[in-house]
């Protein structure tokens, strides 16, 4: 009865990320340098405030859209923080995490025969979701612009059919943001398009050498743009699958209907541990970002003494070195360095077709673990020249 299932089902694939995982987790002696998770425990404060919440009951549905303080802590974070306003009770969703926050805004955007454009190398969790819609992913290569989306990139992608724009920034897996002034430019396209924008800003507090900046915030931006955002990588909270939603009232009152059909509600329980960690907890994140940006200067400068040209990330925990490959594939690559290197990083082909020669590096671990796997990664290059 398999040709009775849904085909866009079936076109789809598992995440390439977690694929080459489970083909290596079994490997003896191996450092893996590949999941993007926090290595940090989540705060004691959040838990404690978890452990409260269950104590005392709060095990219920939710209003659809999450506990009223909750969006206001959201509101009040991105005031604070972005300098751009909403209405915690018609235009913030709190979610499932980050992946179905994006899920129904593509499910309430989308219709069969839109297009979405994706800055690629990019995360693959964007395409499947795009295709379950109906809709298609164009890529816009950003490898001949040093892994950066450009304004005249974009441009020349906008065709009649284009719905949406995904700007993800930080990025997974490049860790490249976005300054002000190059928002700024992709704004001044934008502005005059009937488009909507989607900013995966899950990375925003993950960010060094400059400020983030919330596309969301521009003149006449906020009313065509959904913001994806949540406490996984801000406070090392991954398991509480809590993300959130901001978009105008109009957006936003339906996707709270594919949201509530969806879920119901996001977990009780996770939410109030969330109201803890964007209030009591808003300082939290500044420990993780120090050490993220000393592994990230660490990291970058061990790549480049091995010779391997890598544009330097300004946010996430990610890096996207460049392997002169002749002869294999990044997915061949990686496996032949598990072999002989005993390090696992994630191949690049993973984040689409133009990641292809490209390996991901996750820094979002100790530095002993980050020195001993560069240490391998030197030795199998210079025992296997890639030139």
């Amino acid at each position: 009865m398999q040709h009775l299932l849904n085909k866009h089902v079936q076109a789809i694939e598992i995440s390439g990320i977690r694929k080459f995982f489970n083909m290596v987790a079994d490997e003896e002696d191996v450092i893996s340098l590949t999941i993007g998770q926090p290595d940090f425990h989540t705060p004691e404060h959040i838990k404690q405030a978890a452990i409260q919440a269950l104590m005392s009951n709060q095990t219920t549905y939710t209003h659809n859209a999450g506990i009223l303080p909750l969006r206001k802590a959201i509101s009040q974070f991105y005031e604070t923080n972005y300098e751009v306003s909403y209405s915690p009770e018609k235009e913030i969703i709190v979610t499932t995490g980050a992946s179905q926050a994006i899920d129904v805004a593509f499910r309430t955007i989308l219709s069969p025969g839109d297009e979405v454009l994706l800055p690629a190398p990019i995360y693959p969790g964007y395409e499947p979701l795009i295709r379950l819609a109906g809709a298609k992913p164009i890529y816009m290569d950003t490898t001949k612009t040093n892994l950066k989306l450009t304004k005249e990139t974009l441009e020349k992608h906008i065709t009649p059919k284009t719905k949406c724009v995904v700007l993800p920034y930080p990025s997974n897996p490049t860790g490249i943001s976005f300054s002000k002034e190059e928002l700024a430019s992709f704004v001044t396209v934008l502005q005059e398009k009937q488009v909507f924008v989607l900013a995966d800003e899950i990375y925003s507090q993950l960010i060094y050498d400059q400020t983030h900046t919330s596309i969301a915030s521009f003149p006449r931006m906020k009313e065509r743009t959904i913001v994806i955002n949540g406490v996984s990588k801000s406070h090392s909270m991954t398991g509480f699958r809590i993300g959130y939603t901001l978009a105008p009232d109009w957006l936003s009152r339906e996707m709270l209907k594919v949201h509530q059909y969806n879920v119901s509600c996001a977990s009780s329980i996770s939410q109030y541990a969330a109201l803890e960690a964007l209030t009591s907890g808003v300082d939290d994140t500044k420990k993780m970002q120090v050490a993220y940006h000393e592994r990230r200067n660490f990291v970058y400068d061990r790549l480049q003494k091995i010779g391997l040209h890598c544009p330097k990330p300004n946010g996430a925990f990610y890096m996207f070195p460049y392997f002169p490959l002749k002869e294999m594939t990044s997915f061949t690559f990686g496996l032949d360095l598990v072999q002989k290197g005993r390090l696992a990083l994630v191949p690049g082909d993973s984040f689409s077709k133009l990641g292809e020669g490209y390996m991901r590096l996750s820094y979002a671990y100790d530095k002993r673990t980050l020195n001993l796997g560069l240490d391998r990664l030197e030795e199998y290059m210079q025992q296997n020249p890639l030139n």
